[in-house]
C-alpha cells in the first residue's frame, strides 16, 4: 500500500512538473508583463537603427510590437548575436527571435517555429545589359554569384531543407562562384555582363533596393523560390509555441502583417 501510494505521488509530481515545464517561459512572459524579444540589427528595412530617433525600426520591429500587442504585455527589444540566437539554449535572456529567421531542419533540433509570418522572394539578377539573357533558363553555363552559407546556396545545391517546401532548382548546370557576403557579388556584376559574373541569385527585396541605388541590373521572372521566415523560440515550451502561432495567425487574419509588409517592402509578402 505503502509503495502504491508513492508511485502514486511520483506520478503526480512528474505531472505538475510536465505542466510547469510546458509553459514555463509564457509563464513568465505573462507575470513580468514584458515579451522580450531578439531582433538582428543593421538590415533595413526588417530591423535597423533609425538615424533620426535612435531607435530599431523595421519591419522584425513592429511584428515583435504586434505581437506583445496580442498577448497584451509590454516589449523590450535585444540585439543579441545571430550566432547566439540560432544556437538556442537562451535561459531568460530573451524569449523570442523575430529576426527574419529561415526555419532549416539544422535549426529544429534546437529551436521551435511557431509560425511562418511572411516569405522572402528570391530571384535571379543579370546585368541590365545582358540582353541574351531574358530566362532562367539562359543562364545554362553561365557564372552565378552566391552568398556563402546563405539558403540561396543551400538552394541552389539542391540541399535546402525547411519546415514547408519551396520550389526546386531549375535543371540546368549553372556555375557557382561564392562571396563572404552579397555586397561584394553585386560590385562584380555591376563591372558588366559576363565580366566576372552573369547573374547574382539574392532576396528580390535586396536587389531592388540596389537597383534604387543606381546598380545597373535586371530581375529575372518568375522568382526562384520563396523563402519561409519564421518566429522562433527556445525548444520545449508547447504552451508558448500555441500562443504565438494563435497570435500571429490573428494579426494575418486582422490585416496587421499585410499592413506592415506593405509598409515596409512595399508589396505585401505575408499570404
Amino acid at each position: 500500500m505503502v509503495k502504491v501510494l508513492v508511485f502514486c505521488l511520483l506520478c503526480l509530481c512528474a505531472c505538475f512538473a510536465t505542466d510547469a515545464w510546458a509553459g514555463a517561459v509564457l509563464d513568465r512572459v505573462m507575470a513580468r508583463h514584458v515579451l522580450v524579444g531578439a531582433v538582428s540589427d543593421g538590415f533595413p528595412p526588417v530591423a535597423f537603427l533609425d538615424p533620426v530617433t535612435g531607435e530599431l525600426a523595421g519591419f522584425d520591429v513592429d511584428v515583435t510590437r504586434a505581437i506583445a500587442t496580442r498577448l497584451k504585455v509590454g516589449v523590450k527589444l535585444v540585439t543579441p548575436s545571430w550566432d547566439m540566437t540560432v544556437a538556442g539554449h537562451w535561459a531568460d535572456r530573451f524569449d523570442i527571435a523575430v529576426g527574419s529567421m529561415t526555419p532549416s531542419r539544422d535549426r529544429m533540433r534546437v529551436l521551435d517555429f511557431p509560425a511562418v509570418y511572411y516569405r522572402w522572394p528570391v530571384a535571379f539578377a543579370v546585368h541590365k545589359d545582358a540582353a541574351n539573357i531574358t530566362r532562367i533558363e539562359d543562364l545554362a553555363g553561365r557564372k552565378i554569384g552566391l552568398c556563402s552559407a546563405c539558403s540561396a546556396e543551400a538552394w541552389f545545391d539542391g540541399t535546402l531543407s525547411l519546415m514547408e517546401p519551396v520550389a526546386a532548382p531549375p535543371r540546368i548546370k549553372m556555375i557557382k562562384v561564392v562571396y563572404e557576403g552579397e555586397g561584394t557579388a553585386f560590385d562584380d556584376l555591376r563591372l558588366g555582363a559576363g565580366k566576372r559574373l552573369d547573374a547574382v541569385l539574392s532576396n528580390r527585396p535586396t536587389i531592388e533596393a540596389a537597383i534604387a541605388k543606381g546598380y545597373p541590373f535586371r530581375l529575372l521572372s518568375p522568382d526562384a523560390f520563396y523563402e519561409p521566415l519564421a518566429i522562433a523560440i527556445d525548444k520545449g515550451d508547447v504552451e508558448f509555441s500555441r500562443t504565438l502561432a494563435q497570435a500571429v495567425a490573428d494579426l494575418r487574419q486582422d490585416g496587421t502583417l499585410t499592413r506592415l509588409s506593405l509598409r515596409w517592402f512595399g508589396a505585401d509578402l505575408t499570404r
